[in-house]
């Protein structure tokens, strides 16, 4: 019983950007769990190179090319999905990009890249793919968001704006989509180990030691953490959550006070 709540056999899965890093975990991850995975990118190359990946892993997976910032392509691109794989279940708003200018360095093209590319495309994915999760009475949407959702830091003005606008725009798609049992989810990683974060978790980087002393958990998430809420969203299990933002942050927004040693009876 227990086993079937998660099951997503025969289920057609969207992860877009999920080449690497959480998309990809995200992807292996509800893939294992029996779904049929698609994921897109804008680098063929990438797309290549993530596919020899999964075969090792015993996965098939289906790749294809489109821009989701491009209302064209993606209408294009989903349609030639629901053609040789199937109507998509579960959509992952998974691409996204960061830029760490100082707001007064910042050029307004580059903000307004990285809104496009953040904010603007999950709407534009989401409304191509809604209607036929509304028609059949069932769907899973997951906004990747971030704790950036609802804080700022320094130097990402524009990906803050993004994920904190990201956020509303789930609880907005909830209001009006939720009636059609679509659920509408987000997920807000904490620091993740992957192959970006590598160079800030080695030797004695400061922010890595902002993170272990910050994060309750003592330790960096790994992406299959992120991987494992993706699959509690978009299975049978979450059906009565909605509008939501599941933090995996391993509780360093539980309390940004909080430094190991010092919070510890027993460190």
């Amino acid at each position: 019983m227990i086993h079937e709540l998660f099951d997503l056999t025969g289920k057609v899965a969207l992860i877009t950007g999920g080449t690497h890093g959480i998309g990809m975990a995200i992807a292996t991850t509800l893939g294992n769990a029996g779904a049929k995975i698609v994921v897109n990118d804008i680098s063929e190359e990438r797309l290549s190179s993530y596919k020899t990946e999964d075969k090792k892993l015993g996965l098939e997976v289906y790749t294809l090319v489109f821009d989701v910032t491009d209302e064209v392509a993606v209408d294009k691109g989903i349609s030639e999905i629901e053609k040789n794989v199937g109507p998509i279940d579960i959509l992952v708003n998974n691409a996204g990009i960061i830029k760490r200018i100082p707001i007064l360095d910042m050029p307004i093209s580059d903000f307004k890249q990285v809104i496009d590319i953040d904010l603007v495309a999950p709407l534009i994915v989401a409304k191509r793919v809604a209607p036929g999760m509304i028609k059949r009475r069932s769907g899973k949407i997951i906004n990747m968001c971030s704790m950036m959702s609802i804080y700022g830091r320094n130097t990402v003005s524009a990906y803050a704006s993004a994920k904190g606008g990201l956020k509303l725009l789930t609880a907005n798609m909830c209001c009006e989509w939720a009636k059609y049992n679509v659920q509408i989810n987000g997920i807000g990683p904490g620091y993740i180990a992957t192959s970006q974060t590598a160079p800030i978790r080695e030797g004695n980087h400061p922010f890595n030691d902002l993170v272990m002393t910050r994060t309750p958990a003592a330790r960096w998430g790994e992406p299959e953490d992120v991987g494992n809420a993706a699959l509690f969203l978009a299975s049978k299990a979450s059906n009565f959550v909605n509008g939501h933002i599941l933090f995996v942050d391993g509780g360093i927004l539980a309390n940004f006070g909080y430094v190991k040693g010092e919070n510890d009876i027993n460190d």
